[in-house]
């Protein structure tokens, strides 16, 4: 009782990109609301992209929270 999903995200691709943000394509790096692209498609140079699945959970009134992250592979 109490938590909730604290985060915008569920995931995001590996690789540099996260210290790197991309101008107007910020969604396709990221497992959230409006990205469209698949996540088996091909990265840019062609080689099959792997994806972090994050999952956050927060009770606010405890100021406490969760945070589980796992590779996904997509085969």
């Amino acid at each position: 009782e109490g938590w909730e999903y604290g985060g915008d995200i569920a995931g995001h691709l590996v690789g540099s990109f996260p210290h790197e943000r991309i101008p107007n394509d910020r969604r396709t790096l990221y497992i959230t609301e409006g990205n469209h692209e698949r996540m088996k498609a091909p990265g840019k140079d062609g080689w099959q992209r792997h994806w972090i699945l994050e999952i956050h959970l927060v009770n606010r009134e405890k100021q406490i929270g969760g945070f589980f992250e796992q590779l996904l592979t997509v085969d």
